[in-house]
């Protein structure tokens, strides 16, 4: 193992639980009724898929003038044409993110490089965090 910063953003156990419990009392209720079935809560990337994008879009960014200085989380859900386990769900896909040049703009998407998606959702497809 490398040497690393501890990162700033680290929420508790407990806080985790707190949002996890939150969002399934307070969300996953509405969805469930909007579409007719328990959906997706929780979305599971590999620590080696992780690295390989975070690797992919460094290097393919750089290559193409980009500053690459992040990755935005985006919600969304699969087509009711996809495959049986996937139609209809919600789904979690991760952007590329560049500063904007001579500006103080919040990062932008990079839309001229893949995203990555196709996590595994919990089956079934809602989980709770820590349980």
């Amino acid at each position: 193992m490398g040497n690393y910063q501890r990162p700033a953003n680290l929420i508790s156990v407990a806080k985790g639980m707190e949002l996890n419990e939150n969002y399934n009392s307070k969300r996953a209720p509405v969805i469930e009724n909007s579409i007719g079935k328990e959906d997706a809560n929780a979305v599971w990337f590999s620590i080696e898929e992780l690295q390989n994008y975070i690797d992919y879009i460094k290097t393919e960014g750089a290559a193409k003038g980009h500053d690459v200085d992040g990755i935005r989380f985006y919600l969304g859900v699969y087509s009711d044409n996809e495959a049986a386990d996937k139609a209809g769900y919600t789904t979690l896909f991760l952007s590329p993110t560049c500063k904007v040049p001579n500006s103080t703009e919040v990062a932008q998407d990079i839309t001229d490089m893949e995203l990555l998606n196709y996590g595994s959702i919990g089956h079934p497809p809602k989980i709770e965090y820590g349980r």
